[in-house]
């Protein structure tokens, strides 16, 4: 009997478990039993794999061959394990000696000829590997570079079976038929989820993205100063107002203006991608904060996670560590925006499917755009709207009140006129400005929050923030009469708080005053107060 054994990695989510794949030889009739709750991607790795070792030249062993895949209570899903099976059966039949393959982690695809195929979610299973304590990694020659992210560890590119079989044997390698120039590389295609781009309205963003610079928008200081106030604190905005106000414009400039990801919050949003197959294969670490605009169409499963068999990362995930811009925010299904509550609150989303249990980090910046009524004309300053008032009230009773309740600043949008267009020639900063204020609040904050497990001002409870950090005394009596008056609820009142110290760490105070909270209010109730409606102002 010839037995051998290495190991590869299961994933749920973004969490992995690190599984032991054996491979037996005994005689009897030629068999390939593969055993331990394989799903039917990885059940056709039989074929996969025989072919595969029989085109790299080496003989396929003709005795009874059972392949186990323990622990056998984990559910295993994806063609990811094919190298290790491979590997683990060479290893049975002495091609490969036993004793190298027992602390190695393979992950990729093999296809028919011989050649390793990179899989998604190469990021999560070598950090799985790496917190089980494993120091080496194989896996395919494309995805090198993203499993070279995880510290710690020796990563072994292969681009073939035959390559594999070499370095593990101490044999020469073989030289590969260089790649024609202008083919495009086909160890690629079907990494990407299909249409995920599409759906999930993805893209990237960055202080170094000139498409979108806040000194395009027009007039709206309101607007942008709550924009700016979203960024350095982290708080969820609601913009009401006509078509073609800048709401849209508005929302996908925040995301430049949004400090660039530490090392570890690259990590989660790359290793989310990467099980979601949105990960760019020239750029194996994501640098800054994603965007995620889905249609008004899309299902509660595409925004929170789902879809059958192992449940796949939705725009929340998608979004982890950006922003999340729901447009047309009415028009989404009421079960799927009722279902952000609890990503809102938690910062992340638990899917439970009969195939197990899976987790998603989703610690996201939503902002939420909405005409005032269903031709968008509604306005109490004029009369152009011709829409009944049942109609305005059915269609503004879509957002419900506890949704709507975890919105921090809501903002009306006011629509832009002739003489806002003919003051175009003054433009409002710019992106790059609006992010050096964005990154010193953040840096204030951070500084503030130092050893605690909060890093945003939106994270903090507010009853620490009246435990803990004091504003000036009676900044708060405008914002308690209201609590007293019923203006606010107890949650808005810590909400207002939250925001009051984003303000004062936007202008540089030490702690919010009676101008900060009042800022607060008006972006909080829309009631003016008769403060500055831009930082710069009260700087």
């Amino acid at each position: 009997m010839a037995f051998a054994r290495t190991c590869s990695v299961a994933l749920a989510g973004v969490e992995g478990v690190v599984v032991e794949v054996q491979a037996d030889l005994e005689p009897g009739v030629a068999a390939f039993t593969l055993v331990g709750l394989p799903d039917k991607s990885l059940t056709e790795s039989r074929d996969r794999v025989r072919a595969a070792v029989v085109n790299s030249g080496v003989q396929w062993p003709q005795k009874k061959l059972t392949v186990g895949l323990s622990p056998a209570s984990v559910p295993k899903s994806g063609s990811g394990f094919d190298i290790a099976v491979a590997a683990a059966v060479l290893g049975a039949a002495e091609r490969i000696d036993p004793r190298v393959l027992a602390d190695l982690v393979m992950i990729g695809e093999l296809g028919l000829d011989g050649r390793v195929r990179p899989v998604r979610g190469i990021l999560p299973a070598v950090l799985a590997a790496a917190d089980a304590g494993y120091e080496q990694v194989v896996v395919p020659e494309s995805a090198a570079a993203e499993a070279s992210l995880v510290p710690g560890i020796s990563v072994l590119g292969v681009r073939s079976l035959r390559q594999l079989i070499a370095v593990l044997a101490d044999e020469p390698v073989p030289d590969m038929e260089p790649d024609q120039q202008g083919r495009p590389d086909s160890l690629l295609s079907g990494l990407r989820a299909p249409g995920a781009g599409a759906v999930t309205g993805m893209h990237g963003a960055g202080p170094s993205d000139q498409d979108h610079d806040l000194a395009d928008v027009v007039g709206q200081p309101a607007a942008r100063t709550a924009v700016e106030i979203a960024a350095a604190g982290g708080h969820h905005l609601f913009l009401e107002g006509p078509p073609g106000a800048g709401k849209t414009m508005l929302a996908e400039r925040l995301p430049a203006i949004l400090p660039p990801l530490t090392r570890q919050e690259s990590l989660e949003v790359t290793a989310v991608h990467s099980v979601a197959g949105l990960l760019p294969m020239n750029r194996p670490l994501i640098g800054t904060a994603p965007y995620c605009a889905p249609h008004h169409s899309a299902t509660m499963q595409s925004l929170v996670g789902g879809g059958g068999g192992i449940a796949r990362p939705g725009a929340v995930s998608l979004s982890h560590r950006g922003v999340l811009f729901l447009d047309e925010t009415p028009e989404f299904s009421g079960q799927a925006l009722d279902a952000l509550r609890q990503p809102l609150e938690s910062g992340h989303v638990v899917i439970a499917r009969s195939a197990g249990v899976v987790r998603f980090p989703a610690r996201f910046l939503m902002v939420l755009a909405a005409n005032p009524c269903p031709c968008g004309r509604f306005s109490l300053k004029d009369q152009f709207c011709e829409c009944p008032s049942p109609v305005i009230r059915r269609y503004q009773a879509r957002l419900s009140g506890p949704l709507l309740d975890r919105v921090d600043l809501r903002v009306e949008v006011d629509r832009v006129t002739r003489a806002g267009l003919a003051a175009c020639g003054t433009p409002g900063e710019s992106t790059a400005t609006v992010a050096d204020r964005v990154r010193a609040a953040r840096e204030r904050a951070a500084a503030r929050l130092a050893g605690t497990p909060w890093r945003t001002n939106s994270e903090v409870p507010g009853r620490e923030l009246r435990r803990r950090w004091y504003a000036v005394p009676g900044a708060l009596d405008e914002a308690e009469h209201s609590l007293d008056r019923g203006a606010l609820t107890a949650r808005g009142l810590d909400r207002v708080l939250r925001v009051a110290w984003t303000v004062a760490d936007l202008v540089g105070h030490d702690r919010p005053d009676a101008g900060d909270v009042a800022l607060a209010l008006h972006l909080r109730t829309g009631v003016p107060r008769g403060t500055p409606m831009t930082i710069g102002a009260m700087t």
